[in-house]
């Protein structure tokens, strides 16, 4: 028994050190979920509507599926878009990056404020967590941990569901399983203090950022209460999950500062948080290709490789 011991190390040793993905032995036939940075998969991609809102419109998943054998580690992709716009197309080259390392990554339309305002979309995102969980072995996902991408507001979204994810009103979309937390969070310019973001608004007369915070914020003091700033400073009782949030430091839209903040504050409750701000990049930098963006990527996919690799 102990010379199978020292092979089975040297094997995994040597695959380590080759770069090549390095698999234990299945145990009982099941395969052990590996996440590799350095892997390099082909991809299907595929759409499919996961639900209707409540106007009737399509909302639809895209699913990036690489092409091997997984089980793949999943993460479910929320777009930002100021709540107002934008659809599950916003994340492309991020989603693809993420993918083509060997993650089953799916991308969610979620229900836009002119539709209806908060927290229609926060439902839209909770239930395609649950709706995930149960479908993502058909694309050889390994649902036991998913974790969370938010570029933005949807970076919010992505917070509120993983503060409070018992929260009723977020669940009120009935989906088999009960509520399902996520494991990990990662985010772009997250919007974690939504009326320090509306005064920045104001301050700067953006005018159409301040029709987007009044048409999704309704009634108006819904601003207060699904701020996860605010939350923290109240001391609800709240879940706190491991976070990476990317910020960049020209953000005239989330300022650097009031970034920095929140993260103290998730720290000081307990929670983790890995925090990098990118020098030289505005709000959305991860849209265009450049040595920042790539090293954006590189950053998210060693977060997925800590927390699915251990």
């Amino acid at each position: 028994m102990p010379h199978l011991y020292v092979k089975r190390r040297e094997f995994l040793q040597a695959g380590v050190a080759t770069g090549i993905a390095a698999f234990a032995p299945p145990v009982l036939g099941v395969a052990r979920t590996h996440y590799d940075p350095a892997a390099k998969f082909d991809l299907t991609i595929s759409e499919l509507e996961y639900r209707r809102t409540a106007k009737g419109r399509s909302l639809m998943a895209r699913i990036y599926q690489p092409m091997g054998q997984g089980p793949f580690p999943v993460v479910l992709d929320l777009h930002g878009g100021a709540w107002n716009a934008k659809d599950r197309h916003a994340e492309q080259p991020f989603d693809r990056a993420l993918a083509e390392a060997g993650a089953l990554v799916v991308a969610v339309d979620l229900t836009l404020a002119p539709e209806a305002p908060y927290p229609a979309c926060v439902q839209d995102a909770s239930y395609a967590l649950r709706w995930l969980r149960a479908r993502a072995k058909d694309w050889k996902g390994d649902a036991s941990r998913i974790g969370l991408f938010g570029s933005s507001s949807g970076g919010h979204i992505a917070e509120l569901l993983a503060l409070r994810p018992n929260d009723a009103r977020y669940n009120a979309i009935a989906f088999g399983g009960g509520p399902v937390s996520p494991d990990y969070v990662m985010m772009r310019s997250p919007i974690s203090n939504t009326f320090a973001r509306f005064q920045t608004a104001e301050a700067n007369k953006v005018d159409s950022m301040i029709r987007n915070n009044q048409t999704f914020f309704v009634p108006w003091d819904s601003i207060h209460e699904a701020n996860p700033q605010e939350i923290l400073d109240r001391k609800e009782k709240v879940t706190l999950k491991s976070f990476l949030i990317m910020q960049g430091a020209l953000d005239t839209n989330m300022l650097p500062a009031i970034q920095t903040k929140f993260v103290e504050a998730y720290r000081a409750a307990g929670g983790s948080c890995d925090y990098t701000v990118f020098d030289g990049c505005e709000h959305e930098w991860v849209s265009k290709p450049g040595p920042q963006t790539t090293r954006a990527h590189e950053m998210a996919k060693a977060f997925i490789a800590r927390h699915v690799n251990a």
